[in-house]
């Protein structure tokens, strides 16, 4: 682009009287901001317009991505860096007396997602962008999202997220593109026939994010849906004084977009999930097919010109939909419709968990969406006929559920796993029968991250070390940094890479005095562990581990011990009791260790509130150690272990996800293995005393339970941890006891490493090295290839 630094000065200057109506004299951050913002957006307009020309002159097959999570993060230096246009950028502002810097730091985080999930589809989107590869995301506008985390005593609260508060720079508001969803109702039968009658209906309204790929070559578009009454109030209510019901229409539709995931712990709670799911999946699909038929008119050919992916099971009503409006309103047949819609589709299985594969009451589903309901259960009739030999235990609908995997793995033509332990998990666990039925329908796509934001950006003194040993071209082609390798060798880089990873520490450090009121030595070793809370994660293994610690310290005062600063981030879901206790019991931990005089320069526990984007590219880059630390067979794949990888941070890990493919890459004698595999998982979980079994041979767990038992962390509420104590000893599901001892063995291999500071700098920088394969340009080219059918148009 041919910007210099005087010119762009001139934009921004520009966007600051025009379009945010201030004068310089007077402009607050916020101010600045917004007019930095517009100016590089009127950067990414141009090659937007032209990519959308490109596909639709030459009639390129278009990628639909559908996902109920976009975390996108903050937009500003994202979009800055992949358009070349930071340096020149943070100039102007210095001409102007701002600093980039403190303008990027003011954008609020979008509240679009809540963990790997969302953070996948926004890397998705950004490779697809930088590929060259036509698409669309479609999620929705959330106007809180998920809530913001604080700590009261310890304990999670939740309140609402308020990114939208401020005016949101980035977006385009179409209101022309807008969309009747309706629910309830009832049926009737016309003319031969069905009809649905609705009882309520919303409208879906777009705005439309532009995602710029790497050197502003395409960019795609992001489009959220909002929700907006079809009436906006009955006037003739109000006048009647009666306000409340007056505003029904609208209360119903905000309520749709208001935050992600509600608590579905009560009725009300899971009739707005399904709501929210089938009003992203109904507006996305006639956004599609208008988008389609604008340009062909046979929607039999509909798979040559349209892939359609859904992220997780969120969105598997788009099959019932595409068939419901290919046959109510296009006439054609159902077995017609079902045959297109199976060729579009295609499904991203993200969990191995079975209470997370979504399942509704048919009464639910046939209540909120009694035509979906039908259609199901022809899809369901349609699959065992045309499977005769298929058991009962797979239909679709089954003991009066729908099962949303079995709808989204029958209605797809591809099914994907996103780790190479996890697809195969898929096919063994998951949908075995499914499998056996359609052995060539569930293939690997192995997750990735973008190097731009988690490099790049996060990370930008690693960013200039790997540019000045290998050169430029890296963000595209993450492959090259094997050009690393041979430079690990020289004393002079490892210093230079250690130097980087000190000063992200310090920076860390200091951000962490301002966060969190404590003084971190950057010499100690950054522990990490940020993901959400959930019990398969075990955040609770973790905590075990540094209780025995505090423990053999407060034994052993005068011992030599390596320093250690255990930092956790991530959130609970709302109606999570058992992952609410884990966070509880996090910071009660923490409350005594870090009060506790032995501990000075040894020992301490950092949980920041409210993890997000923004505090993982403040955490990630400054990490020593990354803690991987799941029950072998639960965890899909993940992304902060890449991203904890490629920055320079040492695995201690199990056996899964994408852990295993980690370890292939950067060799098992740069990661710390422990634990048992997902076979030995589900051998001992056969042993009913497996548990107890455990604690008995451990004299360190003993005694952590027993100190959790008697209240040493919780003096005013000795009983607060009983029942987890209970669950450890008598149940365990997820096998923190059975794998314990293991855990502490590889953290005593860990404090060893980390000595040699020569050996671990080495290992560190090979972690780097080693990555290539973890980009998520790699894994969309795999969508491409063996899903979508879709070609580069670049």
């Amino acid at each position: 682009m041919n910007l210099t630094r005087e010119s762009f000065r001139n934009d921004i200057l520009h966007h600051l009287k025009f379009t945010v109506g201030k004068d310089a004299g007077h402009a607050s951050t916020y101010d600045w901001r917004l007019a930095l913002s517009f100016a590089l957006r009127d950067r990414i307009v141009e090659p937007w317009f032209a990519s959308t020309k490109d596909t639709w002159d030459h009639d390129h097959k278009r990628v639909f991505y559908l996902s109920m999570e976009f975390l996108i993060g903050r937009i500003l230096e994202d979009a800055a860096i992949n358009l070349g246009l930071k340096g020149i950028a943070a100039a102007a502002l210095m001409d102007l007396g701002q600093d980039f810097d403190t303008l990027v730091h003011d954008e609020p985080d979008a509240a679009l997602g809540n963990g790997g999930l969302g953070r996948l589809a926004a890397c998705y989107m950004e490779s697809m962008a930088t590929l060259g590869c036509p698409g669309y995301g479609y999620g929705i506008r959330y106007e809180h999202g998920l809530f913001r985390q604080r700590f009261e005593t310890g304990q999670q609260v939740e309140t609402p997220e308020d990114w939208l508060n401020q005016r949101h720079p980035w977006e385009f508001e179409r209101p022309e593109s807008n969309y009747t969803v309706r629910f309830k109702g009832h049926l009737e039968e016309r003319h031969g026939r069905t009809v649905w009658v609705p009882g309520e209906t919303v409208i879906a309204t777009a705005y439309d994010t532009p995602v710029i790929g790497w050197e502003g070559r395409w960019a795609n578009t992001l489009r959220l849906w909002g929700a907006k009454p079809t009436t906006l109030f009955d006037l003739e209510r109000f006048n009647r004084g009666d306000y409340t019901a007056a505003a029904e229409p609208e209360t119903l539709a905000r309520t749709i977009t208001r935050v992600l995931y509600p608590d579905d712990t009560t009725y009300a709670g899971k009739e707005l999930r399904l709501k929210q799911e089938y009003f992203l999946t109904s507006a996305s699909i006639k956004d599609i097919l208008r988008r389609y038929l604008e340009a062909h008119d046979d929607l039999t050919e509909l798979d040559k010109h349209v892939a359609i992916q859904m992220n997780d099971t969120h969105p598997a009503l788009a099959g019932p939909e595409l068939i419901r409006l290919l046959v109510d309103k296009y006439n054609m047949t159902f077995e017609r419709a079902m045959e297109i819609s199976q060729n579009v589709l295609g499904y991203t299985n993200h969990t191995l968990l079975p209470e997370a594969l979504e399942r509704w009451s048919t009464w639910l589903m046939g209540t909120v969406l009694p035509r979906h309901m039908q259609i199901i259960e022809m899809i369901d009739a349609a699959h065992q006929k045309a499977n005769p030999a298929r058991p009962s235990s797979v239909a679709i609908v089954r003991n009066n559920e729908v099962h949303m995997g079995e709808l989204a793995f029958v209605m797809s033509h591809k099914v994907n796993g996103v780790s190479a332990l996890h697809t195969e998990l898929v096919k063994s666990q998951l949908f075995p029968e499914l499998t056996k039925l359609h052995p060539d329908r569930v293939v690997n796509q192995t997750n990735g991250v973008t190097p731009r934001r988690w490099l790049k950006l996060a990370n930008p003194g690693l960013a200039k070390l790997v540019t000045d040993t290998i050169g430029g071209g890296w963000e595209a082609d993450l492959e090259r940094l094997s050009e690393l390798e041979p430079h690990i060798a020289d004393a002079a880089f490892r210093e230079a890479f250690m130097a980087v990873k000190r000063g992200n520490k310090v920076q860390t450090s200091n951000w962490m005095k301002k966060v969190c009121g404590l003084n971190v030595d950057p010499d100690a070793m950054f522990d990490v562990q940020v993901k959400r809370i959930h019990e398969y994660k075990r955040q609770l293994m973790n905590v075990f581990e540094t209780i025995a610690q505090w423990h053999e310290i407060k034994k052993n005062p005068e011992g030599d011990f390596v320093p250690r600063v255990k930092i956790f981030g991530g959130k609970s879901a709302p109606g999570y009791a058992v992952a609410k206790e884990i966070v509880h019991l996090i910071n009660d931990v923490g409350r005594v260790v870090n009060t506790d005089p032995d501990m000075r320069g040894r020992l301490q526990v950092i949980y920041p509130a409210n993890y997000n984007v923004t505090m993982a590219e403040q955490l990630i880059p400054a990490a020593d150690l990354s803690e991987q630390i799941s029950t072998a067979g639960k965890e899909a794949s993940g992304t902060g272990n890449m991203k904890l990888s490629l920055n320079g941070a040492l695995t201690i890990g199990t056996l899964d996800g994408a852990n295993v493919e980690i370890r292939e890459h950067v060799g098992p004698e740069n990661f710390f293995l422990f634990g048992l595999t997902a076979e030995e998982v589900l051998t001992r979980r056969k042993n009913v005393k497996h548990a107890r079994e455990a604690i008995e041979h451990s004299q360190a767990l003993k005694d952590v339970l027993q100190l959790i038992a008697e209240g040493r962390f919780s003096p005013d509420e000795r009983d607060r941890y009983h029942g987890l104590v209970d669950r450890t000893w008598n149940s365990d599901y997820f096998m923190v006891a059975s794998d314990f001892a293991d855990y502490q063995r590889a953290q005593a291999e860990v404090d060893e490493a980390f000595l040699d500071r020569d050996r671990w700098a080495r290992m560190a920088a090979i972690n780097t090295a080693r990555m290539g394969f973890f980009s998520s340009d790699r894994s969309i080219r795999g969508y491409m290839d063996d899903i979508w059918g879709a070609k580069s148009a670049l």
